[in-house]
């Protein structure tokens, strides 16, 4: 079955700007929230993240959820208002509280306070974590440098290896990538409490590596077939290329997704959402590489005279054939 990606670019485009805006629609809300299009982890704020479960062994602990009313209230007369309190379980009987940067004594003295309000905890899973506000801005500082050296990089090599057009909309098609897994994840943090840390930008850098990968394989089965058939319109010329790399497209997304939900259910709370970033960011780049990148290179042409594309020496320029896999 062939695919007419041209045909129907508006509802692709459509599809994409439904989803993207929905995303930004959740950044802004979360901006107002965090001063983050996502809410950040203490790897990027600093401070400190108490994790602490009920000691459920004890008669009489877990009788009920933990009440945060009631956690609120210590946290205020340890003079920390400005905290940030979350219940965790199924069973509500953990709760994470994220505050300012505390420190050994400060730490026990709050875990003491809590216990004797809403019951003891267990040490065996208590978690703490503490970063201090410096190391936090250089870690976002370097994500972000690292994220534009990335599409710097993919410009100039785009600009060289085809022409100047493709390199801008490859990278609109990464742009859609980007925002989509930041809108998607910016949701999951308005509603169950994602924090985005180092191993998010790692993602991000992941995705836009992966999908530029797909983006070029398409973009060079069309310059081939651009220099072959010359005479043929832009949009026929487009639709074939597509068809004739969609199966190699799909097949590699689809066997590394594979592998990434395996890391889902089994690889545990560390590496979770990671592998859920990437399976995002993969599904996302492979639909923009086959619907977004080759029906706007196609429109883009489309508008008038561009420049000839260049083309491989060992491929000749007289074939009358588009090429096949």
């Amino acid at each position: 079955m062939k695919l007419n990606v041209i045909k129907q670019r508006g509802l692709w485009w459509t599809l994409s700007s439904i989803v993207i805006l929905a995303g930004i629609a959740a950044m802004a809300v979360s901006w107002t929230q965090f001063n983050a299009p996502i809410r950040p982890s203490l790897d990027f704020v600093g401070g400190t993240r108490l994790q602490l479960e009920r000691d459920c062994a004890a008669a009489g602990v877990c009788d009920g959820p933990i009440d945060l009313g009631t956690v609120r209230q210590v946290l205020a007369e340890q003079g920390l208002e400005n905290s940030s309190v979350q219940l965790l379980g199924e069973d509500r009987q953990a709760l994470s509280v994220r505050t300012r940067d505390l420190d050994v004594d400060q730490r026990t003295q709050l875990q003491q306070a809590l216990a004797g309000a809403v019951g003891d905890f267990d040490p065996a899973t208590a978690q703490i974590d503490t970063v201090g506000p410096t190391i936090g801005q250089q870690l976002l500082t370097a994500g972000l440098l690292a994220l534009l050296v990335a599409f710097a990089g993919i410009t100039i090599y785009l600009s060289l290896r085809f022409q100047f057009d493709y390199a801008v909309l490859a990278l609109v098609a990464l742009l859609h990538d980007v925002l989509v897994t930041l809108g998607i994840f910016s949701i999951l943090g308005l509603t169950l409490g994602y924090e985005a840390d180092s191993l998010f930008i790692v993602a991000l850098l992941t995705i836009v590596g992966f999908s530029v990968n797909d983006t070029v394989v398409i973009y060079d089965r069309i310059r081939e077939n651009l220099k072959l058939r010359s005479h043929k319109p832009i949009n026929d010329v487009v639709d074939s290329s597509v068809n004739q790399t969609l199966a190699r497209s799909i097949n590699t997304t689809f066997t590394t997704v594979l592998s990434l939900v395996a890391i889902v259910l089994f690889g545990g709370e560390t590496l979770k959402f990671f592998a859920l970033a990437l399976i995002i960011g993969f599904i996302a780049g492979a639909y923009s590489s086959i619907f977004i990148a080759s029906t706007l290179l196609a429109w883009w042409r489309s508008r008038g005279p561009q420049p000839t594309d260049r083309l491989p020496d060992e491929l000749p320029a007289d074939d009358t054939e588009l090429q096949t896999d």
